[in-house]
């Protein structure tokens, strides 16, 4: 792959596309401390935070309907409790709409959102506004990213750019001029976005966020058969896209067929590595990712997700035989639907 040294200006960092924003390779994916992960006790989220950020995070990605707010206050609070580091935040807007209709997004609808977030994130500006997997409609419509211009003109947004469910919907936001990110999932069990839509994004200096890098936890190697999940788990009530799009869970990928390709992938993993840690070097290993955002729960989660940035390069071999547990394991499950 190719290298990435033009978008860095210190190690483990690269430059979210066109943008001043030079991020850590490793965020912080802010769903789990909002809600549909389990209960969730907001001081340990706290601590959770304050742990990547000693371990030199500086990126979190967060939205306003992650707990109705909670999630965003959380990170509003991190920065007040550390004046002065320089911690960049996205957030995204849109789900707040009880069903996704090109309708429901109106300059009223647009601004209302953007400034509860900033009234949550304790800002006067959002580093990153995205449109949170709205209706594929929305996408070709002008109006709705002229609105977006006209925030960014008015000082209530720096950037915007777009979280998307599939490959499609990543290819027409593009065809935004003043788009500055994709938000996709990208993981050893969802690589179809490497075929047309990172080279597409890269031609356009439009940077990279990969998220759900960990497949809802299957990549961390920790669950199994008989792993149970709360009621008010996404991995327990969304298996099947019950509440929103499936592939938010587990990736879209059978909970059954993800434990077996687990299984397969355990032989690559470095004996300095965790298996998460080995996942998420893997996203890295591709050079038109500027971040991948993997939640945590707990300090030690955040921590080590962070040294992934730290491991060592994967080697050609190891990569092409993560592609062959993908093809034998993951293509027909997912690669079509996304």
């Amino acid at each position: 792959m190719p290298n990435v040294e033009s978008r860095r200006d210190l190690p483990h960092h690269r430059r979210l596309g066109r943008t001043d924003m030079m991020l850590s390779e490793i965020g912080f994916g802010a769903w789990a401390i909002g809600g549909s992960w389990g209960a969730v006790d907001d001081e340990e989220s706290m601590r959770t935070l304050h742990a990547a950020i000693d371990a030199g995070v500086n990126f979190v990605d967060t939205a306003d309907v992650y707990g109705m707010g909670r999630s965003e206050r959380l990170v509003g609070r991190l920065r007040r409790e550390r004046p002065g580091e320089n911690i960049w935040v996205a957030t995204k807007a849109g789900r707040q709409l009880p069903t996704q209709t090109l309708a429901g997004y109106t300059r009223e609808a647009l601004t209302g959102w953007v400034d509860q977030s900033l009234r949550n994130l304790e800002t006067e500006r959002l580093d990153l506004l995205q449109l949170h997997c709205p209706h594929p409609d929305v996408y070709d419509s002008a109006e709705v990213f002229g609105v977006l211009d006209d925030l960014t003109t008015a000082g209530k947004i720096r950037y915007y750019g777009a979280s998307v469910e599939t490959v499609a919907e990543g290819l027409r936001a593009l065809a935004h001029p003043n788009l500055q990110s994709i938000q996709v999932i990208f993981n050893l069990f969802r690589t179809k976005p490497l075929e047309q839509l990172f080279p597409a994004a890269a031609k356009r200096g439009v940077g990279i966020l990969a998220r759900v890098p960990l497949a809802s936890g299957l990549l961390t190697g920790t669950l199994s058969a008989s792993s149970t999940f709360a009621a008010d788990d996404h991995r327990q009530f969304n298996r099947q896209g019950e509440a929103f799009d499936k592939g938010e869970t587990f990736s879209g990928v059978p909970y059954d067929v993800g434990l077996a390709a687990v299984e397969a992938l355990r032989a690559l993993v470095p004996g300095d590595a965790t298996l998460a840690q080995f996942a998420l070097r893997w996203v890295l290993m591709c050079d038109a990712v500027t971040c991948a955002i993997p939640g945590a729960r707990t300090p030690e989660q955040a921590r080590l997700n962070a040294g992934a940035a730290r491991l060592s390069p994967l080697d050609a071999s190891t990569l092409a035989a993560a592609g062959d547990v993908y093809d034998a394991y993951i293509r027909h499950s997912v690669h079509a639907g996304w």
